[in-house]
């Protein structure tokens, strides 16, 4: 008579570590988690108070499973000692999701079976920082994402997959990334079991068909009233909640327009004129179009619907927006 065998131990997944951050980080954490990947631990940045936090901590997430939890400065790849940190998990896959370094080459090389990174655009485009703001302010249709191979040059390594995403005209950066998030959903879960089982893509980027983009500051977020109301609109709608906002000058502070939508009428008025004021419509004449404002805020004073804004202000029918808030 034989004995019954035992219940057999299911094998660990891939040893991986998470370099990772914000809503994104989490996306790929839980992607990895839910296709048996053995997650050593996380590695992720501290929330910076003069941020506007709006995303899902993926520390807490990590530490609802018991997993470790690395935190810049310690997780910082010009950190003595950050190869030594990293290579003591002995990982044979890294991934980066939002990760806010740089990570070194040196490190890359510790994960055998690939160091990959997911990117908010559709790579080699919009290579470099804040691809989601970069693309509305260029005013763009369509972005995606990409999970690609590390290297020594960002955003430059094979790639292995790609999602497109639609940009519609009433997208902002918000909105957008939420479409990337579940862009990112289905690319991994269409993809990890392909890097686990070895079968995964990698094509070579050609970076002469991408572009660069930096990193944005609020400054970047000034605008023109010489501008066409499409281009003040398309930086409106990448810089508002929960980004710096877009704004111009006005007796000598700054005039935030965190909402707008332009206009197609066609007159002749000098740019930053005032057109319109009424409970049911505030516009202004730009260098083509009009804008027709919702949400204002000076500079030190709370942010307002533009109607009462306007009447605290004694802007009226004539009233110039320029820099010195000289009226008629």
């Amino acid at each position: 008579m034989s004995l019954a065998s035992e219940p057999r131990t299911p094998d660990p997944g891939p040893r991986s570590l998470v370099f990772g951050y914000h809503t994104m980080g989490c996306v790929g954490f839980d992607a990895l988690v839910r296709h048996g990947f053995e997650v050593s631990a996380v590695f992720t940045h501290r929330d910076d108070s003069n941020e506007e936090i709006w995303w899902e901590s993926l520390a807490e997430r990590a530490r609802g499973r018991g997993i470790p939890v690395q935190f810049a400065g310690r997780c910082d790849p010009k950190t003595p000692g950050f190869a030594d940190l990293v290579g003591g998990y002995r990982p044979e896959f890294i991934f980066s999701f939002y990760f806010r370094y740089m990570i070194p080459e040196s490190v890359l090389r510790l994960a055998p079976r690939g160091a990959l990174n997911l990117h908010g655009s559709l790579l080699p485009r919009y290579r470099g920082r804040a691809p989601v703001n970069w693309v509305l302010v260029n005013g763009e249709t369509e972005t995606g994402v990409s999970l690609h191979h590390m290297v020594a040059i960002p955003d430059a390594g094979n790639l292995v997959a790609q999602e497109r995403v639609e940009i519609a005209f009433e997208d902002t950066a918000r909105t957008l990334y939420a479409k990337l998030e579940n862009a990112a959903e289905k690319l991994l879960d269409r993809t990890l079991p392909l890097l686990k089982e070895g079968r995964a893509p990698s094509v070579p980027m050609n970076l002469a068909e991408g572009s660069y983009f930096g990193g944005r500051a609020p400054e970047d977020g000034r605008f023109s009233w010489e501008w066409s109301a499409v281009k003040i609109y398309n930086l409106v709608r990448a810089v508002t909640h929960p980004y710096p906002g877009a704004f111009t000058v006005w007796a000598g502070r700054k005039l935030f327009v965190w909402w707008a939508v332009p206009q197609a009428r066609p007159l002749q008025a000098t740019p930053g004129t005032v057109l319109e004021v009424s409970p049911e419509r505030v516009e202004a004449a730009t260098g083509d179009g009009t804008l027709l404002l919702s949400r204002c805020q000076l500079e030190g004073e709370p942010e307002t619907d533009a109607h009462a804004f306007f009447e605290a202000h004694g802007l009226t029918v004539g009233s110039r927006l320029n820099e010195a808030g000289e009226n008629p």
